[in-house]
């Protein structure tokens, strides 16, 4: 009995000394396209950052249920399936779009336009997301890992994991969810943001904090192969992070749908949650302690947007005024139909700056009771 104790002992402690510390800022697990682009932002806003895959490599989602009718409908002849989402392409999104329109120019039929829907097959997909990361420096690329656990490390986060049999320990400031299912928040036992639900009417402060730009479907397509688009909006910070455990961010709060017609949406919030990961390991703090417009700069200087205003093309040379002016506030833009405008050529009226004017400036609404402006 002794011997096999003493023998037991042994092999747990060979296997602990065995395994690998990887020590790394930034630790973004899962294959979504969320993933990917948390995963690049992050490196790429300089600091190290290492990206783990359960599976053998990008895993963008699956093809979701449609009817008959309108299965029968998608371009079976090319393979391409279709986003039913179509965001500004902007960003990592726009990067993206760039490639696969580029590697399909010469298909039969295919319309590489600005203005065109993006078609796509699911491998190219998952094949340019990986190529973009394989580029970026400061980022390491891992898959087929096992997560056997996770646990608070100080400010950061410590994770147990199995890699082709050897065991590693991976050390991380920050934590960034990426799975399908919040395979992460349930090994870890804390507890994600409220799901965000978009409100048409800009109601509340939270638009000004957006690290990513969004629009919601109320339905999936019909026959023509149409969206129904509820309407564009901006995704506040707050729904990435989790409350109850400094720096652990989640992708998934504003739409856990893991499927292709979200693509867009994927990406553009990966890109904003690898921002908000890269300043608190950059800087050495936490996400109790975040400064937006600092996030919101970064995020715009890699041509991502905070708001969409559908009126201002994103190569517009004053569009990062205009996405900056949005985010305070001062203009909220308005909405016409489904699209948010910044109505570039109208009028400012005192009735829409003074709001913001006297909320900032205690002593505003004297100016505007002594001079009037109209």
């Amino acid at each position: 009995m002794i011997k096999k104790f003493l023998l037991g002992l042994f092999i747990c402690y060979s296997s602990f000394a065995s395994a690998e510390t990887i020590k790394t800022d930034v630790l973004v697990i899962g294959g979504t396209a969320s993933g990917a682009a948390a995963a690049i932002q992050s490196a790429r806003s300089k600091v190290k950052t290492l990206w783990v895959m359960q599976g053998k490599g990008v895993d963008i989602g699956k093809f979701p249920d449609l009817p008959d009718d309108i299965v029968d409908k998608l371009p079976k002849s090319n393979g391409f399936i279709v986003p039913i989402s179509e965001i500004a392409h902007s960003g990592i999104y726009g990067e993206f779009s760039s490639r696969v329109k580029a590697f399909y120019k010469n298909a039969p039929r295919y319309d590489t336009a600005a203005t065109a829907q993006l078609k796509f097959e699911k491998f190219t997909c998952e094949a340019i997301l990986k190529g973009i990361a394989d580029t970026v420096k400061n980022l390491t690329i891992k898959v087929n890992a096992a997560i056997t656990g996770v646990k608070k490390d100080g400010n950061g986060w410590e994770v147990n994991m199995l890699l082709n049999g050897k065991s590693s320990v991976i050390k991380a400031k920050v934590l960034v969810d990426a799975t399908k299912n919040l395979d992460m928040v349930t090994l870890a036992g804390v507890t994600i943001p409220s799901p965000f639900y978009p409100n048409i009417n800009n109601t509340g402060n939270l638009y000004r904090t957006s690290i990513s730009i969004a629009d919601y479907a109320t339905s999936p397509p019909h026959s023509d192969m149409e969206y129904y688009l509820h309407y564009q909006y901006g995704v506040p910070l707050k729904y990435a992070i989790v409350n109850n455990s400094d720096n652990f961010l989640v992708t998934s709060s504003v739409t856990a749908l893991y499927n292709v017609f979200y693509i867009p949406i994927q990406i553009s919030v990966g890109q904003g949650v690898g921002c908000i990961a890269a300043y608190c390991a950059f800087f050495k703090t936490t996400t109790k302690d975040l400064k937006p417009r600092l996030i919101q700069q970064e995020l715009l200087d890699f041509k991502g947007l905070l708001l969409p205003f559908t009126d201002i093309n994103p190569d517009d040379k004053y569009i990062r005024a205009v996405q900056q002016i949005g985010a305070t506030g001062l203009l909220k833009g308005k909405y016409k139909g489904n699209d948010l405008l910044f109505m570039p050529d109208e009028v400012v009226t005192t009735a829409e700056i003074k709001p913001v004017l006297t909320e900032i400036y205690s002593r505003a609404f004297l100016w505007f009771d002594k001079e009037k402006p109209g």
